[in-house]
């Protein structure tokens, strides 16, 4: 229970007073305000009472929050009153797709002409990839940020941005976008005014004078890009310094032990929550607090950091929901929801990267035994809060799951990986996949995957070989892989290409800015000529994925079991081979069963009695066909996946 604070009683009154007289007379502000003031004096005095004024920051940062409030419209304001319960990301009405605005649709105004086909799919939540300004070739895929506060003319410009917005709000649709808060590019003004010279901002960075420091952060300090990037520090001949670069050697850590690094982001994220985006995907948050003698990953800080982040935004724009990319271990992932068991104090969102790697895990290895023991292993996330799932994305796979849950499974977890590295990769023979290894470390023998859903299911050799019986193979993959992120707790995500089968696209390689990173083997550049064609002819296995999706997400969104409420009960069934779990809502309960293995599978019909469906009036919501039991075994065909209900 929270002590009443009287110095941060007193302080807040000396704000307030000090506020606006319109700003002063707005009660939702000031309520939203006082409720949270307690916690951000608490928090900045933990990060910033030993060695700075923190209550002149804490003041600064309050002025930041009223200032955006004011600017904040009107409409967004009725926004925020409507979604102020926190729960329309959960509900199963939603689902979202991830796009590179220039390799879907060109720009946003090409975007625009695109919205009738994601509608078309069921699409209602769109993630856009990195828009804001940065450099023309060292720009990380748009994560090395020059400018915060304008799109980059790649893309177009601000009031094309914000069409796009206008458009999509009135389709009832979503948006979410990327806030980059660990780094900036070298070219962002601070950087270049550090290079100057200036001691301010080369105090939003991480400098030093010599390698004796970063020699003691080495000591400690991962390396994220071995390949690429090895170390985490870049000499900067301009200032005669070392300055810190976890990512790239382009791309300079931000110094959160100032408090004014963390004002000024609070208030660039506030900047755009004006912009009416609706979710923040806050990148590398796991990275942001850097400590000597530690790996400053997941430090107690930065879940510090991101609270005040959650505090500000309910304060100024409590309709908006912040996602955590944080792709670490599950025992860590859900520590980023924060420690209330009634809601989420840091962020609303997270990504289920556990769930993705396990899908691919099971995939390789044709059953799901690791699948089961990772998901049922998985900490409990507290209410209120919920998860993105996802089979793919722009970054690369990592088999970041408990080693207790491989070795439960009856594997060595070392080899393990290795075999599902060394399968997807085609270095495994009978293999189906046409993936390649990302950022293999020779140190440790740890390596990544990088392909598209297409490839490393295996279409792209199918195709190629032309065979219609390993076409009909990856297709299942595909759509089981989809109907699981789409029946599980969460906002499933799909990828853009992904819709259709897009394979792997290996022009990068003859580009110069890319060919050094494989990742970009799965960001294809979309051929819409070619896309709308491949739709037309419902043989092609383009159309069937697109149409199978399709019918999945219409099914989803007439499934109110599938809102997230922690209702997701992972099932044993007996069998390896089948993936099986509960969503129930009240007396509307759904069993989704997933076989991985290519040739039938059965469950005994008591085993479904077991799980409290009515044997006598089994459905699948899905094919919309009654399921006859009189066999004594419900049967999955190879790849066949089933949401088994009560047909009313």
């Amino acid at each position: 229970m929270k002590m009443f604070n009287p110095k941060a009683h007193n302080l807040l009154k000396e704000i307030i007073n000090d506020l606006p007289s319109a700003i002063r007379q707005d009660e939702d502000f000031v309520f939203r305000l006082a409720a949270n003031f307690s916690g951000l004096y608490q928090r900045f005095q933990d990060l910033y009472g030993s060695k700075y004024s923190f209550e002149g920051a804490l003041g600064q940062l309050v002025t930041v929050l009223a200032n955006q409030y004011n600017n904040r419209s009107e409409g967004l304001r009725l926004k925020d009153l409507e979604r102020q319960d926190g729960q329309w990301f959960l509900s199963n009405e939603v689902t979202g797709m991830m796009l590179y605005v220039d390799r879907f649709s060109d720009d946003l105004k090409g975007l625009l002409t695109k919205m009738d086909y994601l509608e078309d799919l069921g699409i209602n939540l769109l993630h856009i990839m990195p828009l804001l300004e940065g450099p023309k070739e060292k720009n990380d895929g748009g994560y090395a940020v020059s400018d915060y506060f304008k799109i980059d003319k790649r893309f177009g410009s601000n009031n094309d941005f914000h069409k796009v917005v206008h458009e999509t709000h009135n389709r009832e649709m979503y948006v979410m976008c990327d806030l980059v808060i660990n780094h900036t590019s070298e070219e962002h003004e601070w950087a270049q005014l550090a290079k100057k010279g200036d001691p301010k901002y080369q105090d939003y960075y991480y400098m030093f004078n010599d390698r004796t420091v970063p020699d003691l952060f080495e000591r400690s300090l991962p390396e994220v890009f071995p390949e690429s990037s090895p170390g985490n520090f870049t000499f900067s001949e301009e200032m005669d310094k070392w300055v810190m670069t976890v990512f790239n050697d382009y791309q300079w850590d931000l110094n959160y032990g100032n408090p004014q690094v963390l004002i000024e982001m609070i208030n660039i994220l506030l900047t755009q929550a004006n912009w009416g985006i609706d979710i923040f995907r806050l990148d590398a948050v796991a990275f942001v607090w850097k400590k000597l003698g530690a790996t400053s990953q997941n430090l107690p800080e930065a879940h510090t950091i991101l609270q005040i982040y959650k505090a500000c935004t309910q304060i100024v724009a409590p309709g908006v929901a912040l996602l955590a990319e944080a792709i670490v271990a599950p025992d860590e992932i859900v520590k980023y929801f924060g420690t209330s068991n009634i809601a989420g104090n840091e962020c609303d969102i997270a990504y289920h990267a556990t769930l993705m790697a396990l899908l691919w895990d099971s995939i390789a290895t044709h059953n799901c035994k690791v699948l089961t023991n990772g998901l049922q292993s998985m900490p409990f996330k507290v209410h209120g809060a919920t998860w993105i799932n996802y089979v793919r994305c722009h970054d690369d796979i990592g088999l970041g799951y408990s080693d207790e849950d491989i070795w439960r499974a009856g594997y060595n977890p070392h080899e393990h990986r290795k075999f599902i590295v060394n399968f997807f990769t085609g270095r495994f023979d009978g293999t189906f996949a046409s993936g390649m290894p990302f950022m293999y470390n020779p140190k440790n023998g740890d390596a990544r995957i990088s392909g598209s859903l297409a490839s490393l299911a295996g279409l792209e050799k199918a195709i190629e070989e032309d065979d219609i019986d390993k076409i009909d193979f990856a297709v299942k993959r595909i759509l089981l892989l989809h109907a699981i992120i789409i029946s599980y707790g969460g906002i499933p995500m799909l990828y853009y290409g992904d819709e259709t089968g897009t394979e792997n696209d290996y022009s990068f390689l003859q580009d110069d800015k890319t060919a050094d990173d494989n990742r970009w083997l799965h960001r294809p550049k979309i051929d819409w000529k070619k896309q709308f064609e491949n739709l037309k002819d419902e043989r092609n296995p383009r159309a069937i994925i697109f149409k199978a999706l399709k019918k999945m997400i219409q099914t989803r969104k007439s499934s109110p079991e599938w809102a997230d409420h922690n209702s997701c009960r992972i099932l044993d069934t007996g069998n390896d081979h089948v993936l099986a779990f509960e969503r129930r809502l009240g007396d509307k309960v759904t069993l989704t069963l997933a076989n991985f293995k290519d040739s039938d599978q059965w469950l005994p019909i008591d085993w479904v009695a077991e799980n409290r469906l009515n044997i006598d009036n089994l459905y699948d919501k899905y094919t919309e066909e009654h399921i006859n039991g009189i066999s004594g075994a419900v049967t999955l065909s190879p790849y066949q996946f089933m949401w088994l209900t009560e047909e009313y």
